[in-house]
Order: C-alpha cells, then structure tokens, then sequence
C-alpha cells in the first residue's frame, strides 16, 4: 500500500492495469487512510467499479488567474513589494501573452514547450536573465500546481547560460570618489548600503522605530521586510551609519517613527527612480566605471568575505536562506587554511596532554 501526507490528509495511490489511481482520503489518520487504500483496491478487484475519472487539469492561464496570481500578490505585495512587482507580475505577464503556453492544459506542458516559450522570448531580443526570470516563475508556478494536486510532476525546466550577475565590486578608491560627488540624499542611502549589505529596497524602507540606539555597540537596525524569513535581521551599525543616521534623526527632530527616507511618491518613501538621475550624476562627475546600486551589497559581502568571516555568518548578516548563495563569497586564503590546521594541531596537542596527565596520576598517588 502506497500511501503520502500531503499538507494535513493523507493521499494514496496505486498502479491498476497500467493506469494510474489516485485519491485523496480527505482524513488526517493513517490507518484510515490505509483501510480506504484496501477498500478501493478490493472493489476495483471485484469489478464494483471502475477506474475513477481523472479531474480535468485546470489550463494554464486559468490556474495563474484563479489560482496562482491571488497566492503570489498576497503573500509578497505588501512583504516584498519588489518581488512582487518585478518578478512576479512581470513573469505572470510573459506566460499569459504567449497563447501557446498558457492556453494549454497544466498536463500538456511539456519540457518542449517550455523550449518554445524560452525561443519565443529570445526572439523577442530580451537579455538571458530577463528569459531566466520568466523561466523561474513558471517552475515555481507549476511546482505549486503539484503541491496542491493539480498536477502529478513538473517537466525539467532548463534556464539559459550565459546570465549576468549584478557582481561589480567597487573599490575603495571608486566609492571614495563616488559619495564625493554624489548629493547629500545619495550619499547618506549609499553609506548605509556599502556598510550594511542591505539591498538597496530594505534601505529604502527603513523606518524610525527599527533603528535601535542603544543595542550593540554603535546601535543596530532592524529589517522587517524581505523575500524570506532569513532576510528579516538586526544588522549593526558601523561608526559612519550611526553618526549619518544620528545627525539625520536629529535634523528632522527626533522623530520616533516614520520613513527615514520620505519621499513624494506612492509608498511614502524614497524609490528606485527617486535616486535614478542622481546616480548618473554622481558617477558622471566621479568618472568610476557604472555600477547599480545593488552592486554596493555584492561589494559589502565580498569584503567580509575576503575579511575571513564565516560562511554562516555572512549567511546571517546577508539575509541569505540557503549558505549556498553566501558561499562564493567566502574564499578562504592558503594563510586561513594554515592557521585554522594549526589551531586544530594545538587542540589535539592540549587533548593529548590531558591524556597523558591522566595516565600520570595513579603513578603520583602510589609515590606519595
């Protein structure tokens, strides 16, 4: 008997004359659920009934509209506005306007139809990330449909090669000549972003009442907004980022709440496109090869990696759910390898002379 949990029901399933059958038993108890598995086999053997007809798979942009879409905008339009905005929507959009795909049932999706979908997009002259995103949500979609018995399994959904990451590290020279020229506003978001590792929408969404004076040495910020649950941290504060933000809190007398950064627009505060010409500027005037802003979190996580902090740290302090991601930003030196083996010999030294202490006593007694 094959039975599974499927959130709090049990399923089962089995093979009967080469098709399949599945049910769910609606019952959160396993031995229920195993006697409703021998009840169904038993009458499928004394020919009762016959093999129950399959519940007709939902068609793509049905199961988006009705299904998808509501899950997606609920759970990051209000946690994670950008994820929602520039992934999601964005994504959901592609899938619907291309007619091949989404007026297809979620059985008929097949690995070569995702491949035409990634050609249709190629066609379209869009960079590989852009095609990539749009590659994620659908598996994420279709792995959804999946989890919620819409669909048995999810085709292999290959991305493309070739995708460019955000990596540009600026160097110390650069970000000196930068927040020199760049105005006031722009310096103050750029100091907490190369300090803080924060990503340049946690910065922007900083509220008074999560800036903490006294906790730590020099005052902590928390972040209560991001993509995962690892992504809601305190972060300290370094010396620069609590003598900027201090004189700015003062300045707009000491408020105990509200945006750090408010701004005309609809959210309340400032936004992407508020600091867009102003980068240009900035980076005109200082001459330092263009960057985006996001490239002064990949410049934080790259010194403290270079720094000899551990994967798991970084890991914390980034906001990353799976060390995975921080990983190549931890590249331990030949020096690093050498000096942790030889703490490592000192450890087993110290065990040893334990030991050997132990062995000695008895020896000390009966002299005595």
């Amino acid at each position: 008997m094959s039975i599974y949990k499927r959130g709090g029901v049990y399923w089962y399933k089995f093979m009967w004359k080469g098709e399949l059958v599945r049910q769910s038993t609606k019952q959160g108890n396993d031995k229920i659920a195993r006697q409703m598995e021998a009840a169904h086999r038993t009458s499928l053997a004394k020919g009762e009934v016959g093999i129950r007809d399959k519940k007709p798979a939902m068609v793509l942009a049905d199961f988006i509209t009705t299904r998808f879409e509501p899950w997606a905008r609920s759970t990051f339009e209000k946690s994670s506005p950008k994820t929602w905005l520039d992934f999601y929507r964005v994504g959901l959009r592609a899938i619907l306007n291309y007619r091949p795909l989404s007026g297809l049932r979620l059985e008929e999706i097949t690995s070569e139809r995702v491949s035409e979908f990634t050609a249709y997009r190629q066609e379209q002259g869009l960079q590989v990330s852009t095609v990539n995103s749009s590659l994620r949500v659908l598996r994420r979609m279709l792995r959804l449909a999946v989890e919620w018995g819409e669909l048995q399994s999810v085709p292999t959904i290959k991305r493309l090669p070739g995708e460019r990451h955000r990596e540009r590290v600026v160097t110390p020279a650069e970000e000196s000549r930068y927040l020199s020229s760049a105005n006031p506003l722009l310096t103050d978001v750029a100091t907490v972003l190369i300090d803080s590792g924060m990503r340049p929408e946690e910065c922007f969404r900083m509220r008074w009442e999560h800036v903490h004076w006294g906790t730590g040495r020099h005052g902590s910020v928390l972040v209560t907004h991001g993509k995962t649950a690892a992504a809601r941290r305190a972060l300290p504060m370094t010396p620069r980022v609590r003598e900027m933000l201090q004189t700015r809190w003062e300045l707009t007398n000491k408020p105990q709440e509200g945006w750090v950064w408010p701004s005309a627009t609809a959210s309340g505060h400032i936004e992407p496109c508020t600091l867009k010409k102003q980068h240009r500027k900035a980076l005109k005037i200082s001459k330092v090869r263009p960057f985006v802003l996001y490239s002064f979190r990949h410049t934080f996580l790259t010194r403290l990696g270079e720094s000899g902090c551990d994967v798991w740290t970084l890991a914390r302090i980034a906001g990353h759910s799976s060390i995975a991601i921080s990983a190549r930003y931890v590249h331990p030196s030949e020096d690093a390898v050498l000096s942790a083996m030889t703490r490592l010999d000192g450890h087993k030294s110290g065990h040893n002379r334990e030991l050997a202490t132990a062995g000695t006593a008895p020896e000390v007694l009966l002299s005595a």
